[in-house]
């Protein structure tokens, strides 16, 4: 797995707001929406073109437009939905599909409880948002689950990272024959004992739709 860390002074400011535990909702959901703009276009370098000729109102020219299939967006549910506006800016002829993981805080392993994919994801790229790369378990399992559907490039994009998420997911994809990429805007020190990133910035899904 190639992990690519967006180092730019942008995603650094807005990070730095959202870590803030003084970040309301509303003003925490505009800076993920910003922030996973900021990502997509690391995200998306090496997505599939295809030539394509045009005229400019001066001559023929040849330019690029995305290649069939189109790329398939994958949010993790509920986190996830919190990055999809963003993504979409960047890669609106994308379509999207829907994962429901949770992870068991006693065991930190992670279950499949909703799937809105297509059944068949033969010659797919597809982009998985989740906020926050912790234990490693969810994404992990995320990508084998559209592995096993067939797609054969796979790009995760995280707000955050932990040391130990991502060690896991090398190891646990390692056998993968796709190529897998990671895009973070960061990595943090560790894993606390409860498995939430540090410093990181608490819990996404509450912090983006309330506790519930």
């Amino acid at each position: 797995m190639r992990v690519h860390v967006a180092d730019h002074p942008l995603i650094a400011h807005k990070l730095t707001y959202l870590r803030d535990k003084r970040t309301d909702t509303p003003t925490f959901r505009r800076l993920a929406d910003e922030l996973v703009t900021l990502l997509a276009y690391e995200a998306t370098r090496e997505v599939r073109v295809t030539p394509f000729n045009i005229e400019t109102p001066v001559a023929p020219t040849q330019g690029i437009h995305l290649s069939s299939p189109k790329p398939l967006v994958v949010p993790i549910l509920r986190a996830g939905l919190g990055m999809l506006d963003g993504m979409m800016k960047m890669l609106p002829t994308a379509e999207v599909g829907f994962l429901g993981l949770e992870r068991n805080e006693e065991t930190l392993e992670a279950r499949t409880y909703a799937n809105r994919l297509p059944e068949d994801l033969d010659k797919r790229q597809c982009y998985v948002l989740d906020p926050m790369l912790a234990t490693g378990g969810t994404l992990s399992a995320a990508i084998r689950f559209l592995v096993d559907l067939g797609a054969d490039d796979i790009t995760a994009v995280v707000l955050l990272a932990a040391p130990e998420g991502i060690e896991r997911v090398q190891r646990e994809v390692a056998d993968i024959g796709a190529p897998i990429t990671l895009v973070t805007g960061a990595i943090d020190e560790r894993l606390n004992d409860k498995g939430y990133i540090v410093p990181g910035l608490g819990d996404a899904g509450d912090r983006l739709y309330g506790v519930v």
